[in-house]
């Protein structure tokens, strides 16, 4: 990507963050030109990660694609199933049970809280706030427990499978299900009032990062990030799946669109998660668990899933020849869309406030890389702003 920069201004610099550097979990590159302390542009180089998972899903049957895909992200693994498995459902023209929809949808959001509860520990380290990093990983353990209670595993849950799940809910568990939920809850009421209360949290995040709704809008923000800046977006309402037509969903919006919306959007969505699940649990319908009957080969076409995933939308094309396998998949994760509103809100702000501002928008780089773009001649490019406007290039502003 081009990189602003003045030869004639020897003030300006540009700053490398990455591949590897210990603001960074995951290694990705970033290059800000900075005026003193204040950045002036941004530029991003991904792909340090790329797996070849999509190339390799074209060499296995159905089935083995399910385990595959459900490793493209560990945080969010279940979701990634179900987009998988209600794609080929629709092309096999299979219908599965209300209680398998029931299943996919708890598990679904305890993965959400699960998400969160990590992103939320994460942006507090990356703000100085230790001691609240420990205290939020604490609580995540009681949603990773009861994760490991039903399907047995606390990542990689491997809950779904082609036309509906493999697993039931015990009384027992219903019940440390309706347990941890109120455990949790109580918790989140506590770092609710930390992000909208406490002067310190307050000083990083008020004010700083402000993405409109028009430039939401613009930049094709997703998930927390775009409700955040009042995009009244979420799947779960706008395309209902598994059984959030049987649990709807209710948006967690914010007007203000800075670093402190993006906190207390998700937390708030929290309070959402611990009703739905408690809900499901409470209200399990009877019935099979999966299709009688799954074709080893799936009918020729090609579809398109959509699911929430717990940064924004995910996205699925399958297309298949009507073999035993996929002639191509095609993974559009969240973090990709969100990337254009960072380095568009880098510019004007300070140079320590962009480990906030990256994990703002809960960045997962080993479920984003799936391609890098290189200049024709590999050289860098210096760019004008004017030139870039005229380029179409939304990343400056």
């Amino acid at each position: 990507m081009a990189t602003v920069v003045s030869a004639s201004d020897q003030s300006r610099f540009i700053v490398p963050i990455g591949p590897q550097h210990p603001a960074l979990k995951e290694p990705g590159h970033f290059e800000f030109t900075v005026d003193g302390e204040i950045i002036t542009g941004a530029s991003a180089r991904l792909g340090y990660v790329h797996r070849g998972i999509e190339k390799g899903a074209e060499s296995m049957n159905w089935t083995q694609c399910l385990y595959l895909l459900e490793r493209i992200c560990g945080i969010c693994s279940h979701i990634h199933s179900i987009a998988y498995c209600q794609g080929l459902e629709k092309l096999a023209d299979i219908e599965i049970s209300p209680k398998a929809r029931a299943m996919r949808t708890l598990v679904a959001e305890l993965e959400r809280i699960h998400s969160h509860m990590l992103w939320w520990g994460v942006a507090a380290h990356e703000g100085g706030f230790d001691t609240l990093f420990m205290y939020t990983w604490r609580d995540r353990e009681i949603v990773m427990d009861l994760l490991e209670t039903i399907s047995g595993n606390r990542v990689n849950y491997s809950v779904n499978v082609i036309g509906g799940v493999r697993l039931d809910l015990s009384p027992e568990q219903v019940t440390k299900i309706v347990s941890g939920m109120k455990k949790l809850e109580e918790r989140t009421k506590h770092y609710l009032e930390i992000v909208t209360n406490d002067s310190s949290f307050l000083a990083r995040t008020r004010g700083i990062g402000v993405m409109t709704r028009e430039e939401a809008q613009r930049l094709g923000a997703v998930g927390p990030t775009a409700r955040a800046s009042n995009v009244c977006r979420d799947v779960r309402v706008d395309a209902p799946y598994a059984g959030y037509h049987e649990y709807p969903v209710k948006i967690v919006t914010d007007t203000a669109g800075d670093l402190k919306a993006r906190f207390v959007v998700r937390i708030k969505e929290l309070f959402e998660s611990y009703r739905i699940i408690t809900n499901v649990a409470q209200n399990m319908p009877e019935g099979e668990l999966k299709a009688r009957r799954v074709p080893r080969k799936i009918p020729a076409g090609n579809v398109i899933s959509r699911v929430e995933a717990p940064r924004g939308e995910l996205f699925y094309y399958i297309e298949s020849g009507g073999g035993e396998g996929p002639e191509r998949i095609k993974v559009r994760t969240p973090t990709l869309p969100n990337w254009g509103s960072v380095l568009t809100m880098a510019a004007g702000l300070r140079l320590a406030d962009v480990p906030m501002l990256l994990v703002g928008i809960d960045p997962c780089f080993s479920c984003n890389d799936r391609l890098i773009r290189l200049n024709p001649d590999g050289k860098q490019q210096t760019l004008t702003w004017q030139q870039l406007r005229d380029r179409g290039i939304e990343y400056y502003r």
